[in-house]
């Protein structure tokens, strides 16, 4: 349970990993569980929320726990390539400009058009399919990353994603996405399903267009590629609610 271990340690706050041992590509496979893992956290939290705060505040609340629990590892790495996608023409000026610490007006202005509407969203989660998507949607935008991971080439010859290419089998693939439609599957039904595939195409979608400015993925598009996975799944997760609910007058999940 090594993997399983490093999993937990590098995507998330719980010390239950050396700090001086990286995660390997085996440990990768465990990234969709660590995701369900967030969700079910979510859940329990948005229950104890909404016994005595409105939709709009409890929104807030989980997203800050989500930053919290990831320490917005995800997010640093949407914000570092807003700066570096967007503030130059080359792949080599696009990488050095990833690697800069400062923080630039493409990301100010990316991170909070994205924080904003994930607090929308999560404030905005239908009844019916609330718990649903809680757990699913921190899972499918993991097994997306987990696919880019997979599918694009790494970009630098070290970095922090170098080490999760170190032992990579196409099982470690197979068995995330088992998990990410398994999950959407068992706690959303068909609609699950749905959103795994829509989470694979956004990842896709995004890991091509990444490589194609950067000659390969970084450990910050893979924080990109998850952040925007969630988003993707939140917003096709509800407006499939809301329409399924209009369409029979009652939740279909």
């Amino acid at each position: 349970m090594d993997s399983m271990r490093h999993a937990f340690g590098f995507l998330t706050i719980l010390p239950v990993a050396p700090a001086d041992e990286p995660p390997n590509a085996s440990s990768r496979t465990w990234f969709p569980f660590v995701g369900l893992a967030v969700g079910a956290l979510l859940v329990g939290l948005d229950a104890l929320l909404r016994l005595g705060l409105p939709a709009i505040v409890v929104g807030a609340l989980l997203l800050a726990a989500m930053l919290i629990v990831t320490r917005a590892l995800h997010t640093e790495g949407f914000l570092d390539c807003c700066d570096g996608l967007f503030g130059a023409y080359t792949p080599d000026a696009r990488l050095k400009i990833l690697r800069d610490t400062h923080v630039g007006a493409f990301a100010v202005i990316g991170g909070a058009a994205l924080l904003i509407l994930k607090w929308g969203l999560l404030a905005s989660l239908p009844d019916g399919a609330r718990i649903g998507l809680l757990l699913v949607f921190p899972c499918l935008s993991r097994t997306g990353m987990l696919l880019t991971m997979s599918l694009f080439p790494y970009a630098r010859r070290a970095g922090a994603g170098t080490t999760l290419q170190e032992g990579a089998s196409r099982w470690q693939v197979i068995a995330g996405l088992a998990t990410g439609a398994l999950a959407g599957g068992l706690f959303l039904g068909a609609g699950g399903l749905v959103l795994s595939g829509i989470a694979i195409i956004a990842a896709l979608g995004l890991g091509r267009w990444i490589t194609g400015l950067l000659g390969g993925m970084t450990g910050d598009a893979y924080g990109a590629v998850n952040e925007v996975g969630e988003v993707a799944i939140l917003v096709s997760g509800i407006a499939m609610a809301s329409a399924l609910a209009n369409l029979f007058e009652a939740p279909f999940w």
